[in-house]
């Protein structure tokens, strides 16, 4: 299957969290975990709406099906806790059981 054939919502809960220099990609930091954030804003709409059209189904792990894709240019980038990043090239577009998705910048697809 490719893209998603059905009418999703964007869920707004998770978007700040994705997002460079908010507080809740600071907070993941604080608490000892990565953050995996876009670039911007612009980037992360233009990533879910190319998932959304042409995303491949990567299967449904932990209760969400999940959408993904590859781009040829870093799309975000991960950040450790001591503050190094790496660029990252895959997007993952998250659907729950309401029909509401949010999409994360990822090293690869997530496994089970």
């Amino acid at each position: 299957m490719t893209g998603i054939n059905r009418d999703v919502i964007l869920d707004q809960r998770h978007v700040p969290k994705h997002l460079p220099n908010t507080l809740q990609s600071q907070r993941l930091l604080k608490l000892g975990r990565s953050a995996h954030v876009f670039k911007d804003e612009a980037t992360m709409i233009r990533v879910a709406q190319a998932i959304i059209e042409s995303g491949d189904y990567t299967g449904t792990i932990r209760n969400y099906e999940r959408y993904g894709l590859f781009f040829s240019e870093p799309i975000g980038y991960r950040i450790a806790v001591d503050g190094s990043t790496i660029p990252l090239f895959y997007g993952e577009v998250k659907v729950d059981a309401n029909n509401r998705y949010h999409v994360i910048p990822r090293t690869r697809p997530s496994e089970g």
